[in-house]
This record gives structure tokens, C-alpha cells and sequence, in this order.
């Protein structure tokens, strides 16, 4: 098993849907195989559009606002010593996180299929609040799947949603958390497929879903690709891509464009919510062992107890706090092509603090877990290597959890 050149990576699965034959598939009711194999001809016949691909650069340039910035950090790299570290601030973008560029294609998408709802799941908010943002920009009625515990803790984005005009319906079942908000979204869609539009948050679900997500957060490698080589005139030979991963939509995207280089220049690594320091549950099914397993209609490693059954995790990261990945992130595991590790809250938190004093940054809780993982790598490396974290969201979500747990904001 092995990733092929020059065929992107959401392509490289069977004719079942499964990449590496054991990841992904397309495990769905009865009632929603045929609305799957729609929006699948869809999908396959608009991103060879060349009209749709089009409207979809101009909205990612003139709405999303693309290309984010590109930045060295000067001071935390002089603090640290060692390595080079880099920045992407993907949460420059429209409404401050990654997930503009998934909810403008569904939406895009939505509109040309003739839908007029549209339904998603959300854990940080930023899917949700993303999508409603779209929804309003195109003319689309909005319906967001949240858990119960996360609308307390993710305040800011749930008023930004309701203000774009969604409605919010909130998940008592379970953890309470994104993993059920998944699970009540999927089981809506279910009863009002004919009428309705599902968005998916990551690159989970069923094929379709991630394949979809995976082209659209691709914006950011593509950007990067050329930023890189603007900056340095070439591509370096020592590259480190830090990316937090919870379902794994802004890794994913982060790392795509550069997929065919070996992975001694170009590593990628992952970093997965280990959750409280004295805890056992985590959202780390990668860097823990997890097996193999079914969620939301895909096989992946998922935590599970041991009878199968799908275990609750813990993180400080609404938007990490998942207890599967995505089936793209089990094939890149699988094959070696990434690297996957852990921080735990206290470690993301004494990121953002350090990451905070030294520059003119304020990462969401999320990607403080790839800058915890740039702090212990840096000083460990030479000058020559290139460490570039992604910053997928800005911490304004955060905002109540951060003054609690450091007085901050």
C-alpha cells in the first residue's frame, strides 16, 4: 500500500470508497445510498467545470479572502533557538478559520444541485459559523447540528451564527459534543434529502464528504506551494508541516500539494488533542493505537472501549474533541507519508501563552497543539530546517476559556 504520483490522494481509493482498501467507504442507510450517488456524479462532473471551478477561485479570492499570509516568527524563533519557524495564517480568512473554504463550496454546490436548505454538523463552531456566513452570502436556508456542551463553551461563534440567520439545534445526546452533532446532522439528512443540502464539517463521513472537503481546504497548500517558493526561490530541503487534527480538514489541506515529496524534505506532522494531563480519555486515536472502526459512515481508527463500542474523548479543543479522523489521515498513517503525535491541553495552553508574547498571533486553541509541538521540536533542530505550523483559526471562539484557565481576554 502506497501513495501513487500524480493522482490526488482523494482519488486513490477502490471502487468501494476505501483508500488502502480498509479506510473510508460508504457506510449509509437504504434510504441514502441513491442521494450519495447523485451528489457523487455531481461532484465528479463540477470540479471538471472549468465555469464552476472558476466561480469558485473568484468567491475564494473576493469573499474568502485568499491568499493568507505567509510569516516567519521572528521572536519565538529567536526565543527558541534552533529551527526556522514559519507560519500560515489561515485565520485571516473570511470569518477566521479554515472552514470558509468547505462551506463556500457546499454551498456552491447546494445551489447548482437546486437546494434551498442546507444543514452541517459543528464542534468549535467555525464549521457552523462558516456555513451560516455562506448560506446568508448564497441565498440558502441554514440549519447547524451542535452539541449541547460545546454551545456553552464555543459562545461567540453560536451568536455569530444565529446573527447570519441559522438555526441552531442543539445535541443532548452522548458526549454532547461533535461527535453526536454528526450523528443528529447525518440522521436529518436522512428525512430531508430531497430538499436539503448536507454539508459535513472535516474530511469524514461518507466518501463523497471527505473527498469534497479535501479539495476544498486544498486553497491552503496551493497557496502555500507558491508562497514557499516565492520566499526561498526554491523548496527548501528540510520542511516540517505542523498541523493539529481532530477530523483532519486543515491538515489535510495544509499538506496536499505537497503529497509526491519525499517526506525526508517535506515531513508532515500531526498533531491530535491529548486531553487533560491526568485524564485517559483523549481525541488521539492515531498517536494512541486506536482500531479500526465505523463512524459516520466510514472505517478509521476510532476510539473505542472493548466491545466496539465508540468512547468518549476529552479536550480543551471543541474542534478537536473527535473520537475518529478521518479515513485520509488512516492512509497517511499507514503508509508512513505523515507522522502523528499528541499535546495535551495544559501543553496547548502554555503554547498560545508563549506564542502570544511573542508575536502578534492570537491561534485558537487548535492550532496551539501544532505550536506545542513546534516548541519541543525547534531547539532540537538546525537553522537550515523550516518549521511551518498552520494557524487554522484565531481564538476569539476561545475567548471564555481562555480567561478562565489563564486570565486572559
Amino acid at each position: 500500500m502506497k501513495i501513487r504520483k500524480n493522482i490526488p490522494l482523494i482519488d486513490q481509493h477502490d471502487k468501494f470508497g476505501f483508500w488502502g482498501g480498509k479506510f473510508g467507504g460508504n457506510f449509509v442507510p437504504e434510504t441514502l445510498k441513491k442521494p450519495v450517488e447523485d451528489l457523487t456524479i455531481l461532484f465528479e462532473k463540477l470540479r471538471k467545470d472549468k465555469k464552476f471551478v472558476k466561480k469558485r477561485d473568484f468567491y475564494f479570492k473576493n469573499w474568502v479572502g485568499s491568499p493568507t499570509s505567509f510569516i516567519k516568527l521572528e521572536s519565538l524563533t529567536k526565543h527558541l533557538g534552533g529551527a526556522q519557524i514559519w507560519t500560515k495564517i489561515v485565520s485571516e480568512a473570511n470569518g477566521g478559520a479554515h472552514k470558509i473554504y468547505n462551506a463556500t463550496v457546499h454551498c456552491l454546490i447546494a445551489k447548482r444541485a437546486g437546494k434551498k436548505y442546507i444543514v452541517g454538523d459543528t464542534g468549535a463552531g467555525y464549521a457552523g459559523k462558516m456555513l451560516s456566513m455562506a448560506a446568508k452570502k448564497f441565498g440558502l436556508k441554514c440549519k447547524i447540528f451542535m452539541g449541547a456542551k460545546d454551545i456553552k463553551r464555543q459562545k461567540p461563534n453560536c451568536d455569530a451564527m444565529k446573527k447570519n440567520g441559522a438555526e441552531i439545534v442543539p445535541v443532548y445526546t452522548g458526549s454532547q459534543t461533535l461527535v453526536d452533532a454528526v450523528s443528529e446532522c447525518m440522521r436529518y439528512w436522512v428525512s430531508n434529502c430531497d430538499t436539503t443540502h448536507m454539508c459535513v464539517g472535516s474530511t469524514v463521513g461518507p466518501n463523497i464528504f471527505v473527498k469534497i472537503c479535501g479539495w476544498s481546504t486544498s486553497q491552503i497548500s496551493r497557496e502555500l506551494f507558491l508562497q514557499i517558493k516565492q520566499e526561498f526561490g526554491t523548496i527548501p530541503k528540510k520542511i516540517k508541516l505542523l498541523n493539529c487534527v481532530g477530523g483532519g480538514s486543515s491538515s489535510f489541506g495544509f499538506w496536499n500539494e505537497f503529497m509526491h515529496y519525499d517526506k525526508r524534505q517535506i515531513e508532515f506532522v500531526g498533531i491530535e488533542a491529548g486531553g487533560p494531563k491526568k485524564s485517559k480519555r483523549h481525541a488521539a486515536p492515531l498517536t494512541y493505537g486506536s482500531k479500526i472502526g465505523i463512524l459516520h459512515g466510514a472505517a478509521q481508527y476510532v476510539n473505542q472501549d472493548t466491545e466496539g463500542q465508540i468512547e468518549e474523548t476529552e479536550s480543551i479543543s471543541a474542534g478537536l474533541d473527535y473520537p475518529g479522523v478521518s479515513p485520509l489521515h488512516c492512509f497517511l498513517k499507514d503508509t508512513k507519508r505523515a507522522r502523528y503525535t499528541a499535546a495535551t491541553d495544559e501543553e496547548a495552553l502554555n503554547a498560545y501563552k508563549l506564542v502570544t508574547r511573542c508575536e502578534n498571533l492570537n491561534p485558537s486553541l487548535e492550532p496551539s497543539h501544532a505550536f506545542a509541538e513546534a516548541i519541543k521540536l525547534a531547539p532540537k533542530l538546525s537553522k537550515n530546517t523550516i518549521i511551518i505550523v498552520n494557524s487554522c483559526g484565531d481564538a476569539h471562539k476561545d475567548k471564555d476559556i481562555l480567561r478562565q484557565r489563564l486570565g486572559k481576554f
